[in-house]
């Protein structure tokens, strides 16, 4: 999916907390509660905005390293194990490929990843 540029150019801004987004449903065998949907904007070809709804989906994770700008949420990691995490403005969160996760929104959660 392309943004409504082709790149984050050199010298240029823009403002990832209110770059519009357009959302798609999470298909139904990700959706674990609500009707959550989800959409995201690639600023380069590893950095990008993303964005979900409130509502639960399992996801498979990529190499990334995240910030979130607003919204809030839990994760929680059904592979590997590990302690759920609370994600609120300013949390910074490192996923590795292949983590399988559960994520819950509780308010629509926006964040600038850049992927590895």
């Amino acid at each position: 999916m392309s943004g409504p540029f082709d790149g984050l150019e050199p010298g240029t801004v823009t403002d990832a907390a209110t770059l519009a987004l357009a959302h798609e449903s999470v298909p139904g065998e990700q959706t674990v509660a609500g009707s959550p949907s989800t959409g995201f904007v690639e600023l380069t070809d590893a950095i990008g905005v993303w964005e979900m709804s409130p509502g639960a989906m399992r996801d498979v994770e990529a190499d990334e390293v995240f910030v979130v700008l607003s919204g809030s949420a839990t994760v929680v990691f059904d592979e590997p194990p590990l302690p759920p995490v609370e994600l609120r403005p300013g949390s910074v969160v490192r996923l590795t490929a292949g983590m399988r996760t559960v994520w819950t929104v509780h308010e629509t959660l926006r964040k600038v990843y850049v992927a590895g």
